[in-house]
């Protein structure tokens, strides 16, 4: 919401029909990944509003966890997500499916979420819960293991002034069964060995959030025109240890009625597991190299440009719009073990696509 916020409604609103295609490249340590994302929802009856949503990533695949135990390989994956939204007087219900297919690992997942409208419209709360079940393998091998997973959500957004809104989030995860990679070893007096996760992992995060249009606080450059700026922090820890810290700033500007530019700057800030080690000098029940369970510092740096191509009041509304995001990574406790060096790598996501409401 990039404008004032609007007066309470009776009533929830369904989202607006709706029709996207994409065309993703992420680059960086050693990944890249291409593909398409077509979605598509469309309501009924004006309560029903049906989503489905296809994507596919074409992965290559030389990181360094695998050019320094195994070759390059590349890979597909698949992902098809179906979506149900129901109206009914202040509430709105959003059942979902999810399926994703690998040549070694197929995810698959349930959800259901409801958000009820309080106090005039000015509170909503949130509830959701998603339960979803994975199969692990090997190309070579084949499938040999499973992973369940249970996330439960709870969320309000209030509206603070007709400018001004705020959001706080919390969400806890439970995770069981093969949680690491097959693929992946860890470090035991400088021998390669299998590493050895436990199999079962809790975890939470609080996610708290501010939006406001500035719009009046500019009388000079940009006076006339919509100002929107945003403040984010995420804290997640779980029973491994890790500890993160996520802050995230962004600026929106519209030019006209046409051009709408949006800018963010994303910290992040992670500790390790307790049972990750870059090279173990004791042998223990678990242990791992996962660079991604160690300590790291990552930045982001993003921008959005959007373009009103085509608009006809109350019949359908076209835009053309391009993202890329720069990304650093930089790992205290991971040594690259070709340099001897703490490991660190660049990336940028760029996404191009068309969006259209009728």
């Amino acid at each position: 919401m990039f404008g004032g916020i609007a007066g309470a409604a009776h009533a929830v609103d369904l989202p607006a029909d709706h029709a996207e295609a994409m065309l993703h490249v992420y680059d960086g340590g050693g990944v890249r990944a291409v593909g398409p994302a077509v979605l598509v929802r469309k309501s009924l009856l004006d309560k029903v509003s049906l989503t489905a949503d296809y994507y596919v990533d074409a992965v290559s695949n030389a990181s360094i966890d695998v050019v320094t135990q195994a070759s390059k390989y590349s890979e597909t994956r698949q992902q098809l997500d179906l979506g149900l939204d129901y109206a009914v007087r202040d509430s709105l219900i959003h059942l979902s499916g999810n399926k994703s297919d690998e040549p070694d690992y197929k995810a698959q997942s349930v959800g259901l979420d409801v958000s009820q409208e309080i106090f005039g419209g000015m509170t909503t709360v949130s509830l959701g819960f998603t339960e979803g079940h994975d199969d692990v393998g090997q190309k070579d091998v084949g499938f040999f293991d499973h992973a369940n997973h249970w996330q439960y959500r709870l969320g309000v957004t209030q509206i603070l002034t007709p400018r001004w809104l705020a959001s706080a989030n919390v969400e806890a995860i439970a995770d069981e069964g093969f949680l690491g990679s097959p693929y992946r070893a860890a470090r035991v007096f400088g021998a390669l060995v299998p590493e050895r996760d436990p199999r079962t992992r809790s975890s939470r995060a609080l996610k708290l959030r501010a939006q406001g249009d500035v719009s009046d606080w500019f009388t000079g450059w940009g006076a006339g025109q919509r100002h929107v700026v945003r403040a984010e922090y995420r804290y997640y820890w779980d029973n491994w240890a890790i500890k993160a810290h996520t802050l995230e700033f962004g600026y929106s500007r519209y030019f006209g009625d046409a051009w709408m530019a949006d800018s963010w700057l994303r910290l992040n800030h992670q500790t390790r597991a307790l049972f990750y080690s870059d090279n173990a000098e004791t042998e223990t029940l678990y242990v791992s190299r996962n660079r991604q369970l160690g300590t790291f510092n990552s930045y982001g740096l993003g921008g959005r440009v959007s373009y009103l191509y085509a608009k006809v009041p109350g019949r359908y509304e076209v835009k053309l719009n391009g993202s890329l995001e720069l990304v650093r990574f930089d790992y205290q406790d991971y040594t690259d073990i070709r340099t001897g060096k703490p490991y660190a790598f660049n990336g940028a996501l760029l996404q191009l696509y068309l969006t259209a409401n009728f």
